[in-house]
């Protein structure tokens, strides 16, 4: 199997985004999706974010994942200095367990889109699937790998209501 021509970058504003992400992290695996995961701050190292945003594309990055807290800024600092696709995943935590994050997340002014998914796990895994569903435009692999992934979470589902009715009959 050809390794797909980009790559996805994962970017967390801080370490403690890391257990929400590892969900995020492990679907880009099974989703067979390169990728490269960083912990930078939009606050506490803006150059290197900044630095890491101008050189997606030259490193063969396709789309950005974000995840922050709070304010929630990093997917928006991303958007601005680069023309990929970014994935804005608000994390839970804070005096509003995320709202916060979310709407920071969800607020970018016209012209500089982040794609705005779930607070927390379910937004993390979205935002692998969205992630590898961008590049299946343009990688057939990628595009038959995500139907052998519906294909199975289809599966799962059609087993648990079978081992249900097994147990309930109607």
């Amino acid at each position: 199997m050809a390794e797909s021509k980009y790559r996805v970058a994962v970017i967390m504003g801080s370490d403690s985004d890391l257990k929400v992400m590892e969900s995020c992290i492990d679907t880009l695996k099974k989703l067979e999706m390169p990728h490269g995961v960083r912990i930078l701050s939009a606050h506490r190292t803006p150059e290197a974010v900044s630095e890491f945003a101008a050189s997606l594309q030259e490193n063969g990055f396709g789309v950005v994942i974000a995840a922050a807290g709070m304010a929630a800024h990093l997917a928006g600092v991303m958007a601005g200095h680069t023309t990929l696709p970014v994935i804005g995943v608000p994390m839970p935590g804070g005096a509003f367990d995320g709202q916060d994050a979310l709407l920071s997340t969800v607020q970018m002014p016209r012209g500089v889109p982040v794609a705005t998914l779930a607070v927390g796990r379910s937004g993390a895994v979205n935002a692998a699937v969205l992630a590898a569903q961008i590049i299946s435009l343009a990688d057939e692999e990628v595009a038959e790998r995500l139907k052998a992934f519906r294909a199975e979470q289809t599966q799962k589902v059609l087993t648990k209501d079978s081992e249900l009715r097994q147990k309930w009959p109607e």
